[in-house]
């Protein structure tokens, strides 16, 4: 009889958030309750350690109190942002006006949905911000920044009125902000409006020149200090407006501001290790064991109901053994989507072969798969700061050791160098990003079996002085 779990495994974990079942999956812990509950706004973390799992869980919070909206920025043509700065502003600044009236704009939307805003407020500013569900950001940015949109309804032709407004028709988006304010400040309600703002890396996989970049980080810069600006405004008003970004941790790095340091009060960092990881994985595999269990079963427990009861073999002669999950931990970064991939792989394996636990050689056999796996999200992940990320993992494969000295890769670096394969000379550079992002790591000059990697160690930079490593997950895709 093969194993309903493993099944319940194989059918309906996933990679991507937004296609599994996060009502059931989802693991509710403290940062995500600082996140709801307190002022945390700025949500920091790498790629693959659920930030999206928090967003989606944010969205579905909408109750008779609470409304949410997500601006998801996949697929957005950014051009149409650039060209909507604000030239009273000097760089980084000049986009703050353009966020605050995204977001006022969509608190405003929100308050349509809201039956506990007067009627009549809610009736005028439905004319604006029809309950029909935004199809395309880009289009709904674009129509709410044109200069007639909402000009009668702001101005005199509309029931809401402000005295400074213009009496033109038309009034400048710009000027639109404060309005929309006031409006905020006049008729909101007590309720939680969240607007989240996910998949800001979408330009960051596309860009190549400085100009761009440089935009695009300005954007970013801008987006911060628009929410810090709205959470200051608000504070003392009793109204619960909540804008909340969602950030990787290394674009987050490259925004340079004489605030950022203030931004750390509103600020939450996804860091995961082994401990949070098992209570995770305890939760979802007691969640596919029985739905309704009042409380998740112990790790080990959870973990027993799909793995058989044996330790794994590794090295040379596999004469070393460990825990099923130390192994399985090992090819990783400590990531809640490498754990959900690797073991949704196993009990496709197991349960596809109608065995009932997942044995050492499923583990073994998934591992290759898996390798390439995690090869293919460093090359997601890196590319955008290291187009050349392909060749180096080729001149890896081509020292064919997993752990060498600085001289052996430059020696190797230099061949591609000079064949013109590949064209960054700064080789520093390269070392420093390849390790930020835990491809390789340092070995301990003296203990030879301590090993430093980023994700492990997120205070340490590249030492120079000792062996390079690579990662373990990457062994069987470099071929090593």
């Amino acid at each position: 009889m093969s194993n309903k779990t493993l099944k319940n495994i194989s059918d309906n974990w996933r990679l991507e958030a937004k296609l599994e079942d996060s009502e059931k999956y989802f693991f509710n812990n403290n940062q995500v309750n600082e996140i709801i509950k307190k002022d945390k706004c700025y949500v920091i973390g790498r790629k693959g350690s659920g930030k999206s799992a928090i967003s989606e869980h944010i969205l579905k919070q909408n109750k008779h109190d609470c409304f949410t909206v997500k601006l998801n920025f996949k697929n957005f043509p950014f051009n149409e942002l650039y060209s909507l700065d604000n030239e009273t502003y000097t760089p980084p600044n000049q986009y703050i006006t353009l966020w605050k009236y995204l977001i006022y704009s969509n608190i405003c939307r929100l308050m349509v949905h809201n039956e506990s805003i007067d009627s009549t407020v809610r009736t005028t500013l439905e004319k604006l911000y029809p309950k029909s569900a935004i199809k395309s950001l880009a289009r709904t940015i674009s129509k709410w920044t044109s200069a007639e949109f909402g000009a009668n309804i702001l101005g005199n032709g509309g029931n809401i009125k402000i005295a400074r407004e213009s009496n033109k028709n038309e009034i400048p988006w710009i000027e639109k902000t404060n309005i929309l304010e006031d409006i905020i400040f006049e008729y909101c309600d007590q309720s939680n409006y969240f607007v989240v703002f996910d998949e800001l890396d979408e330009d960051y996989r596309t860009i190549q020149n400085t100009k761009t970049t440089d935009q695009y980080i300005f954007l970013l810069t801008s987006l911060f200090k628009a929410v810090q600006d709205i959470k200051s405004i608000f504070i003392d008003s009793g109204l619960k407006i909540k804008p909340i970004v969602f950030l990787r941790d290394d674009i987050y790095t490259l925004i340079k501001d004489s605030d950022k340091n203030k931004w750390r009060d509103f600020k939450v960092e996804i860091e995961w290790d082994k401990l949070k990881l098992k209570e995770l994985l305890a939760y979802r595999i007691s969640k596919d064991f029985k739905d309704d269990l009042e409380k998740p079963l112990p790790f080990q427990e959870a973990w027993d109901k799909i793995f058989f009861r044996e330790d794994i073999g590794f090295g040379n002669k596999q004469e070393k053994k460990i825990h099923s999950f130390d192994f399985i931990a090992r090819s990783t970064h400590l990531r809640p989507r490498d754990f959900v991939q690797y073991i949704q792989k196993c009990a496709e394996e197991t349960s596809g072969k109608n065995h009932k636990f997942i044995k050492e050689q499923n583990i073994k056999f998934v591992d290759r798969a898996f390798s390439n796996y995690l090869k293919d999200e460093i090359i997601d992940e890196v590319f955008p700061v290291l187009p050349e990320i392909e060749q180096y993992f080729q001149i890896f494969a081509n020292i064919r050791k997993w752990n060498f000295t600085l001289s052996e890769f430059t020696k190797e670096y230099n061949k591609y160098l000079d064949a013109g394969t590949i064209q960054e000379k700064n080789i520093d550079y390269v070392l420093d990003t390849l390790y930020n992002f835990s491809v390789i790591g340092n070995q301990h000059k003296h203990k030879k079996n301590k090993l430093f990697f980023k994700y492990m160690h997120t205070n340490m930079t590249f030492n120079r002085t000792e062996n390079i490593v690579i990662h373990r997950g990457l062994f069987k895709a470099l071929q090593l």
